[in-house]
């Protein structure tokens, strides 16, 4: 069978077990739509929210990103694990003693205020469109190449199947859903990982490969390699970063931070039956991510030596297949400077601008020809950093099979993410908005399909995202990541740890932090990206890393306005205190 068809056979294959679960254990009220019951066990829900956390960002373009960044792309790896460890600590068992449905619920509920509660849902929603719009791109990628479709039909494919299974079934069904996408993912993106661990050093393990000595003889470890591979093509040494300190530190935290306010991650712990569950929950779910996350930096270092290997020198004539598949949908692209029939890959942007703009004439190799022209370095190659690991395995040439089995493992990360993220929208529009804060008079019922409408609205949105991505899929969730450090987090931190904060200080203090983060990367990302390097960014820091100044003002204005207004009532103390008295039962 070829490759294309393994494919169809391991996507459908997924796709009906997913279909299959969803319309099981569809829901059939509102605490089985928002919550799933509150009966899934903390192994599971540890699974569950593995896959819901790790998105097309992990699978498919944090590999890719540090592949190209090399010791700056670290800052992925520390910042959105060291999150869970926040989330842990700081607010997962809190959250879950207070027993209600969404984070919107607790803000709310803790500033005693409806506007609280509309501002944190308007956080929340910038905070989740911008995340989804990284997965829906992801899902387009996987579609258009494997599929052999474009990009945009590939979006919207992805959103009729999530809209399938998330509207049908809330999170009652993509909970369980999302315990077959972890078991789908983390097989795809393991398996290939230890064949290239296996062909490159001879290690099983790809934690362990990456420092392992290359089995070609050389003698030299593959970061050795690579370090000298890539300084004589005129990059930066693969293991020396580019990056300020303050910069690494401010992104680290901002993912950090951001992690332990995501509003689909916390969602997770008030699906589980008790409160010492909300901890176990989240322990497992540390194991769960590690393992892909751990094997992470070997993938990056084996894509990169293996991509330079076989397309340096090469003749456009007989490069493999894998590139010019690739370069049909517009996501490799070689344009020939030295008119010598040859690739040749050197550091520089070989066109003018941050993407190929593709013309419909083909070269006199074959090659797709470009509009805009190219730049006076000697850079021939444009690669987009989201397919390093789905390109892997043809790279490697590694069977038919694996690269099926990739295909489906990244349409699983994108799609479970994505599927949690249009919940949340939804709930926070059907439940906040309207039966919270508009129409306190819903009925069960009418609150249910209002969730559903909302599901479908906010699948509409994500898919324009996905169309029209404002970057790569990885740094697209770090802005989100930024936004949900500068408003969400500091108001649930302060919510669960300091009984003095009111309503008034709690909203000055989201939507400062909102405020500035959305602003400065709005600035820098689209209305003036000429400017977005170091020497005009606030303190040196980027705007990927920018909500940490955000979260810090977030709490400066607060408590500033806190103690220029009346104190909280004392009935909210008091819930503060029991809140912070999660029990062990």
């Amino acid at each position: 069978m070829t490759t294309t068809g393994l494919t169809y056979l391991f996507v459908g294959l997924s796709f009906t077990l997913y279909i299959g679960i969803a319309v099981w254990s569809r829901a059939k009220n509102t605490k089985d739509f928002y919550v799933a019951g509150g009966h899934v066990p903390p192994v599971l829900n540890g699974m569950a929210t593995a896959a819901d956390w790790m998105s097309a960002a992990s699978f498919i373009s944090m590999a890719g990103i540090i592949a190209f960044a090399g010791y700056d792309g670290s800052v992925y790896l520390m910042g959105w694990t060291g999150g869970y460890v926040l989330l842990a600590l700081l607010l997962a068992p809190y959250l879950r003693k207070f027993g209600q449905f969404t984070v919107p619920d607790f803000v709310g509920e803790r500033y005693y205020s409806r506007l609280a509660r509309v501002v944190a849902v308007v956080c929340l929603l910038i905070v989740s469109f911008t995340y989804v719009a990284g997965q829906m791109r992801g899902v387009g990628i996987v579609f258009s190449r494997f599929l052999e479709v474009d990009i945009n039909t590939g979006v919207f494919i992805g959103m009729g199947i999530v809209f399938l299974y998330a509207v049908l079934g809330g999170m009652k069904s993509i909970t369980y859903t999302q315990v077959a996408q972890y078991c789908v993912l983390i097989f795809a993106y393991m398996v290939p990982a230890i064949f290239i661990s296996l062909m490159v050093t001879g290690h099983v393990l790809p934690q362990t490969g990456l420092g392992a000595t290359l089995v070609d003889g050389s003698g030299q470890t593959v970061l050795e390699r690579l370090n000298g591979t890539l300084t004589e093509l005129g990059f930066g040494a693969y293991t020396d970063g580019s990056k300020s300190t303050i910069d690494v530190l401010a992104i680290t935290a901002a993912l950090m931070i951001g992690t332990a306010g995501l509003p689909h991650v916390i969602v997770r712990f008030f699906t589980v039956p008790k409160v010492s569950d909300a901890r176990r929950s989240a322990g497992w779910a540390l194991v769960f991510i590690a393992i892909l996350y751990t094997s992470a930096p070997g993938v990056a270092a084996f894509a990169r030596l293996n991509f330079i290997d076989t397309v340096q020198n090469t003749a456009y004539s007989e490069m493999p297949a894998w590139f010019r598949n690739w370069e049909d949908i517009g996501l490799t692209a070689w344009t020939d400077k030295n008119q010598d029939g040859r690739l040749q890959y050197s550091a520089g942007n070989p066109f003018e601008g941050e993407r190929p703009v593709f013309t419909d004439q083909r070269g006199e190799n074959g090659e797709r020809l470009i509009a805009n022209a190219p730049t006076g370095n000697t850079n021939e190659i444009y690669v987009d950093r989201d397919i390093m690991v789905l390109a892997n395995p043809e790279i490697a040439n590694l069977p038919d099979w694996v690269i099926a089995l990739v295909a489906a493992g990244g349409l699983a990360a994108a799609l479970s993410t994505a599927a949690g993220l249009l919940l949340v929208i939804s709930t926070s529009i059907s439940h906040d908005l309207l039966k919270k804060t508009f129409f306190s008079r819903l009925s069960e019922k009418q609150e249910l399909l209002a969730a559903r409408i909302s599901a479908a609205f906010a699948v509409a949105v994500a898919g324009y995202f996905g169309i029209n991505p404002p970057g790569f899929v990885a740094q697209v969730v770090a802005f989100a990541f930024g936004l949900a450090a500068a408003s969400i987090f500091p108001a649930l931190f302060m919510g669960i740890f300091i009984k003095s904060m009111n309503r008034e200080g709690a909203i000055a203090g989201m939507l400062a932090g909102m405020i500035f983060t959305f602003g400065y990367i709005v600035y820098f990302k689209f209305m003036a990206p000429e400017l977005n390097n170091a020497a005009h960014w606030l303190f040196g820091i980027s705007p990927e890393g920018i909500g940490v100044i955000g979260m810090i003002l977030n709490i400066s204005v607060a408590l500033v306005v806190v103690r220029m207004t009346a104190p909280p009532p004392e009935h909210i103390k008091e819930l503060v205190q029991n809140i912070r008295l999660p029990s062990v039962r």
